[in-house]
């Protein structure tokens, strides 16, 4: 069977937006095994994608060269004959395992001066591809061709049974319908809304006669326990795994998210998403969905892309009300104001 390795992309939001390119290199080599190198924490994410047929840990940190590991790996990579391997991301350090496992055709962007470790190496037109989507499925055509669009959607699957023991160990219950507020985004703190407003949001939510859940990493357990302070909102922030806020999102009415990791999965599970962005743009990293809709409220000086507000004073975000995120909100029913 021809093997095919992708190497994936850091970041959970990334990875989502790789998935167009995996299903389009699945109509184009129906024949092919694809097989993805990804970081612990977006292994999971992967898994859900049926696209792929294995996953494969990649156990080095952000920044870590490591080569002889790196080498070690590779040769162990070797014997799984890949025909071709894409590389997502454009730093020199993620060519190196394709090159030193021997894999014949090594296709990606120029990146990081990766002359050699690709053979298979594109200019990125950037006009032309302006939403990194795009650029990640465009590494599934042949050398020339022209990116497929429109995109495929992102779909995740769910694992019922294990949303199930994650419900029955957290001590959720589903009598009310769910909304999901996602108030961290790992980039950095420009990307991030006012904690109070997310709790104003949350008890407006609540009000409105929804059971309230805050999901994200460890990184954004503070954040939550502020929100859960200030409302009646549930704080699952860091108490569950990737998979199981995966399972658990699949629960909601609707979700309220930060340009996140966990946006994009909401996106990938169709759920009505109000996507909020400050200093990052949607014209660059869109939530791949038709449900979703984008607040913002484009300052000139967004956006800056920057992890922290190079200005101080965080209007992008400070500024916009939560009043201004409920009326983008799609409700099944519109609650009482």
């Amino acid at each position: 069977m021809t093997r095919i390795l992708v190497v994936a992309p850091s970041w959970v939001g990334d990875a989502v937006l790789a998935q167009p390119m995996l299903r389009r290199l699945r109509e184009r080599r129906r024949d092919a095994a694809l097989d993805v190198l990804a970081p612990a924490w977006t292994g999971a994410l992967f898994a859900r994608m049926p696209e792929v047929d294995a996953t494969i840990d990649c156990p080095f940190a952000h920044g870590e060269l490591a080569l002889k590991r790196r080498y070690a790996l590779a040769r162990e990579l070797a014997q799984r004959h890949y025909a071709q391997a894409l590389v997502l991301p454009n730093s020199f350090k993620s060519a190196l395992i394709p090159f030193f496992a021997g894999i014949s055709l090594r296709t990606g962007y120029v990146g990081e001066a990766r002359w050699g470790l690709l053979n298979d190496a594109r200019r990125l037109d950037r006009a032309a591809l302006p939403l990194m989507a795009e650029r990640f499925a465009l590494l599934a055509e042949a050398p020339g061709d022209a990116v497929s669009r429109p995109l495929a959607p992102a779909r995740l699957a769910i694992d019922e049974k294990q949303r199930a023991q994650a419900i029955a160990r957290l001590g959720l219950e589903l009598s009310r319908p769910v909304a999901v507020l996602c108030p961290g985004a790992e980039y950095g703190p420009a990307k991030r809304w006012p904690p109070a407003h997310f709790a104003e949001l949350a008890q407006r939510l609540a009000a409105a006669g929804y059971s309230v859940w805050l999901a994200g990493s460890a990184q954004d357990a503070p954040a939550g326990e502020d929100i859960a302070r200030r409302s009646t909102a549930t704080n699952l922030c860091g108490k569950t795994t990737l998979a199981e806020a995966i399972d658990l999102m699949s629960c909601a009415a609707l979700v309220v998210s930060n340009d996140s990791g966990l946006m994009h999965v909401a996106a990938a599970l169709g759920k009505p998403l109000t996507a909020i962005y400050g200093s990052s743009s949607p014209a660059f990293t869109p939530p791949l969905s038709a449900r979703a809709r984008i607040v913002r409220l484009d300052l000139p000086c967004s956006p800056c892309f920057e992890r922290e507000c190079p200005l101080g004073h965080f209007n992008c975000m400070r500024q916009l009300a939560p009043q201004q995120v409920w009326d983008r909100i799609e409700f099944d029913k519109i609650p009482a104001s």
